[in-house]
């Protein structure tokens, strides 16, 4: 596994999980990580098991200097859009941050408007251990407020999917027609709405 790197000062690293799926919020986490502190194993959260990302997110909350995490709503997607929703995201994990961070580093290739210099890392949460950081709170918490969901709405298997579109995600749009925690403005859900 890489070396990931910890930029000097109080920079925090932030990613988000949930661009893709057809249902539930857009989750963003900000982390500033202590570098006295190291934590081992961080990596791109898709590139972790779930075992590992849970063990990791619970040593990130431990050691990290500051960490918070927020959320855009369905739908606050749905009138926005994703990328301005997921940025909405962004901007409330690092307002909420308990210290506040001198600069930002954000994984990919666009930035959201924040109060402090910030920069676009592509692949970051390969390469910078605070975004990485990052990319595993804002999964675990989104993954949790999925099993949150399949409890109210299980026919839609939210819990194998987590919202992302599947096969048998759009089996059951098919079958269920859409709940109020899919994302309307996203062509598979609004299609199927268009059928009613």
């Amino acid at each position: 596994m890489p070396e990931l790197i910890i930029p000097p000062g109080c920079v925090c690293g932030i990613d988000e999980a949930g661009r893709g799926p057809l249902a539930g919020p857009v989750v963003a986490a900000a982390v500033i990580l202590d570098p006295a502190r190291p934590i081992a194993g961080l990596n791109d959260s898709k590139k972790l098991s779930e075992k590992k990302r849970a063990a990791l997110a619970l040593e990130i909350r431990e050691k990290a200097v500051a960490w918070a995490v927020a959320e855009a709503t369905v739908e606050e997607i749905d009138r926005l859009n994703i990328l301005h929703a997921t940025f909405l995201a962004m901007q409330r994990a690092v307002a909420a941050l308990q210290m506040p961070a001198e600069a930002a580093l954000v994984d990919g290739n666009r930035c959201p408007k924040l109060p402090i210099p910030v920069e676009a890392v592509v692949k970051g949460d390969g390469k910078i251990a605070s975004i990485a950081a990052a990319s595993i709170l804002a999964k675990t918490v989104r993954d949790a407020g999925m099993l949150a969901l399949h409890a109210e709405y299980p026919m839609y298997g939210f819990d194998r999917h987590m919202g992302y579109p599947t096969a048998a995600h759009f089996a059951a749009l098919a079958a269920h027609g859409a709940s109020p925690v899919h994302r309307k403005s996203f062509g598979p859900v609004a299609q199927q709405l268009s059928l009613l």
